[in-house]
């Protein structure tokens, strides 16, 4: 166990894990194809054109947008467990993702059912903006409390995430029912939008708030120690805080206009990474990130590949397997209190 500990080998294993991860999910579909056909399309070894169009039209998007989103999704929630220090947070139990969903839906049915198909930027503008507005209302409902009892604003965000939903549906009943088959499967989270085209602002905010994440560590894990202690390190808290809040709610808005609702991957990936390597680690970013893509390729395939000739909504599947997750969190860090 000491061994797992070791940061480097937890990154060998991940780097090694990835690109089997992303083969295996290549490979699995309605069409099944072999390790040797993917590879050999990948490197053009591989001259069947009807494999090519499989692995580059269709699941290579798809594959890579299951990526960003789980890295994304994990480094956000990465990143608001440490500025707010409290290891229940999530971008989904913020409230973030409902807001940035509302937003879309609001688009969508006040404009019509061809911005949702469509490579319409007012999509990913109207997701952030509802993600700001979800974070904006959370800072005000929490207050001062944050450095009091951090608890507050998981609750806060609990409730405003039940009221984005609720504004969700209403907005849904009133919209036409083309746009209603249109944009239900997508609220429960899914990857069957993904095109080429759609994966450029998504990859653009990861690879952004990562490196920003990753240069400013230090600072990331002064945070944990405390405002004061923070403060005495020569770290701006105030607004270093909301450049963190406002970054993970632009990458939580950016993956959400274009795959949905994703619940507690952010919650669950960052404290698995943490049992594996220390949170001061200078990789542990990485590790998130690398984690998070990973588990949502195989989330992906299953969602695919558990029903004969369909597909489960992506949420439905994380849900399942963070409400177990935040489940046992909650148990376990009672058990902490009363020991």
């Amino acid at each position: 166990m000491v061994m797992f500990r070791q940061p480097a080998v937890v990154l060998a294993v991940l780097l090694l894990a990835l690109p089997l991860s992303a083969i295996s999910s290549l490979s699995i579909g309605a069409v099944e194809l072999s390790f040797n056909q993917v590879l050999g399309a990948l490197i053009g070894s591989n001259t069947d054109s009807f494999d090519q169009q499989i692995i580059w039209d269709l699941r290579m998007p798809r594959m890579l947008l299951a990526l960003f989103a789980g890295a994304g999704l994990s480094l956000a929630g990465l990143m608001l467990q440490t500025v707010t220090r409290n290891p229940l947070a999530d971008p989904y139990l913020f409230g973030i993702s409902s807001g940035a969903a509302l937003g879309v839906v609001l688009t969508v049915s006040l404009s019509g059912t061809s911005y949702f198909y469509g490579a319409n930027i007012s999509l990913s503008i109207a997701a952030f903006v509802g993600s700001l507005v979800a974070m904006s209302l959370l800072l005000i409902v929490s207050g001062s409390a944050l450095a009091r009892q951090v608890e507050s604003m998981l609750l806060a965000g609990v409730a405003l995430s039940f009221l984005f939903s609720a504004m969700t549906s209403v907005s849904l009943y009133y919209s036409d029912p083309q746009a209603i088959s249109a944009v239900i499967f997508w609220t429960m989270g899914s990857f069957a939008r993904a095109q080429w085209h759609s994966l450029l602002m998504p990859a653009f905010f990861l690879v952004i708030v990562l490196s920003v994440v990753v240069i400013w560590r230090r600072q990331l894990t002064a945070l944990l120690l405390g405002d004061e202690s923070a403060i005495t390190l020569g770290v701006n808290v105030r607004k270093f805080r909301f450049m963190m809040l406002a970054l993970s709610s632009l990458l939580t808005a950016s993956l959400v206009s274009v795959c949905g609702g994703i619940g507690f991957v952010g919650l669950m990936i960052p404290h698995i990474v943490r049992f594996l390597v220390s949170q001061a680690s200078a990789v542990n970013p990485i590790l998130v990130a690398l984690l998070g893509g990973i588990f949502m390729l195989w989330v992906d395939v299953l969602a695919r590949s558990l029903l004969t000739n369909q597909e489960l909504p992506i949420g439905v599947i994380t849900g399942l397997l963070g409400s177990l997750f935040f489940l046992s969190l909650m148990y376990w860090r009672r058990r902490q209190v009363r020991v």
